[in-house]
């Protein structure tokens, strides 16, 4: 089934707020949770799907990126709820607090669909500088990471060998407690995550005595991102899974990849193109000729300089600029050539000599065309 439009699963329209946009997600997840609408897997993939469009939409970050690239975002784009890579629980583990509890959030609903609470792993960021090389051909990093990994000595279960769970006393395996109170409306029931198992619907009988029972210890892990080319300054990667580990084998947490650019010696971005100001000496500028162009991978092509050539003019080599990120907009930018004329600062006698006959030749001096010519592309250096 072909993606839809986060903005369109939700209603809402591309200028939402984010309150707008919680209140969108929770009543189309009202309407399909699954235990109002029992063994109907349309209503199912409709809840998936509203999650998916929440997940995006109210991260900011990850909001202003589908903005700008649609499904087809940086490192590897969008979406894996409706796709089977996550599983409801980790929806109800998420995006409870929009229903104002833990666990599934969805209390009061009378369904009897006990749904037990799996840990997330935080999130982790880092920033990676990238030369201009870099972005044009793309680059795989390495990291070492300091993070919450699984214990090896109980696997992450967060229980001694030959201890194992049962279940909690408290709420009976749902994760959830009811509790009653009176209000002005009569006895009211609210849904909440069982403070004895913090939702998991189970305890550790002998906790683990590396982890204390939370199935994750301090360590390190080297991690390898793969950046795509095209990247920019401002950009963010998501790296699904590398972050922290859940607690007690639960869902790891991702990477986010702050792109920074150095600056470059040679070259100035321009969105996909990159600019070279060529200063061209006077004789060739004068009688025209060949002069070598160096491009972002490293060689130099050569290009014509016609005779007369102004300070200012511009030549564009099409194709040796950056690629659009993952093959998003058009294929490759351009290299535009700024050309300007060196003036040396002092003269040996016979230079000046020579000069000085040339100021007194009105090819030297320049008509009125050329003068408006040169005057045009002064402006467009403002524009």
């Amino acid at each position: 089934m072909a993606k839809r439009d986060y903005y369109e699963v939700l209603g809402v329209d591309k200028n939402a707020s984010e309150d707008q946009i919680k209140k969108a997600y929770r009543k189309i997840a009202i309407k399909y949770h699954p235990d109002r609408n029992p063994d109907d897997p349309e209503a199912e993939e409709k809840f998936k799907e509203a999650a998916e469009a929440y997940s995006i939409l109210n991260d900011a970050q990850k909001r202003q990126q589908y903005d700008q690239f649609g499904f087809d975002g940086p490192g590897g784009g969008f979406g894996g709820f409706s796709g089977g890579g996550f599983s409801m629980d980790d929806i109800f583990s998420m995006f409870g607090d929009v229903f104002g509890g833990g666990g599934s959030g969805f209390g009061g609903f009378g369904g009897g669909g006990s749904r037990t609470r799996q840990h997330r792993g935080s999130d982790l960021r880092l920033k990676v500088s990238l030369t201009l090389q870099e972005v044009a051909t793309g680059v795989t990093k390495k990291f070492k990471v300091r993070k919450d990994v699984t214990c090896e000595h109980c696997h992450g279960s967060g229980a001694e060998a030959g201890s194992g769970k049962e279940t909690c006393p408290n709420c009976h395996g749902s994760g959830m407690e009811i509790r009653t109170q009176q209000s002005i409306f009569g006895m009211m029931q609210t849904q909440t995550t069982c403070h004895v198992c913090g939702g998991e619907g189970s305890i550790i009988k002998q906790k683990c005595t590396h982890c204390h029972g939370d199935g994750v210890v301090k360590g390190e892990e080297v991690v390898e991102i793969n950046i795509p080319a095209g990247v920019a300054e401002g950009m963010v990667l998501n790296v699904s899974g590398k972050g922290n580990a859940g607690k007690r084998n639960g869902v790891n947490g991702n990477i986010q990849v702050f792109i920074e650019e150095e600056e470059n010696e040679t070259f100035i971005r321009d969105g996909q193109n990159i600019i070279y100001n060529l200063l061209l000496d006077f004789p060739t500028a004068v009688l025209g000729g060949q002069v070598d162009i160096p491009t972002i991978d490293g060689s130099s092509v050569k290009i014509k300089i016609e005779p007369g050539t102004q300070p200012g003019k511009t030549l564009r080599l099409r194709g040796k600029g950056l690629p659009a990120v993952q093959g998003y907009g058009n294929a490759t930018g351009d290299l535009i050539v700024q050309i300007s004329i060196y003036v040396p600062k002092e003269l040996t006698k016979e230079e000046k000599k020579a000069v000085e006959q040339f100021r007194e030749s009105d090819n030297f001096k320049g008509d009125k065309s050329t003068k408006k010519s040169i005057f045009e592309n002064f402006k467009k250096l403002f524009s």
